[in-house]
């Protein structure tokens, strides 16, 4: 009996179709999250601004709002890391204990990324 050679073997089926329930898990979950992240580091921008102004308006220059638009998609880029993260457990087994897991992992990154916003772009304002 020959077999076709793009048929896989049966257990290859098998873990593509959880593969793809746990991307599409982690996907459903992550995304709308992304917009409070965003919001969270927006408003540590803006805050900084509103800290700052008059003297901030006289900073915000074309090179600071690149800077700060490369920082905006760098921090996007960063946010993809938590599907390596959520990916991982959830192929751990450990689904039932990762719903409490991600509300961590939300809380912790984005937290340390708004650490990371505001050093970064107090340091813009300064000029240094």
């Amino acid at each position: 009996m020959t077999q076709h050679p793009d048929a896989r073997p049966a257990g290859d089926e098998g873990f593509v179709t959880r593969a793809s329930a746990f991307v599409a898990d982690a996907i459903r979950y992550w995304e709308p999250r992304r917009v409070v992240y965003n919001i969270a580091l927006g408003a540590i921008v803006v805050g900084h601004v509103a800290a700052r102004w008059p003297d901030s308006r006289s900073r915000l220059t074309v090179d600071v709002l690149l800077g700060l638009f490369f920082l905006a998609v760098l921090a996007n880029v960063c946010y993809c890391a938590v599907y390596v993260a959520d990916l991982f457990v959830q192929f751990s087994g450990l689904r039932e204990f990762w719903a409490k897991g991600r509300v961590a992992v939300l809380i912790v990154g984005t937290a340390f990324a708004g650490v990371i916003a505001h050093f970064l772009f107090s340091g813009m304002l300064s000029g240094s």
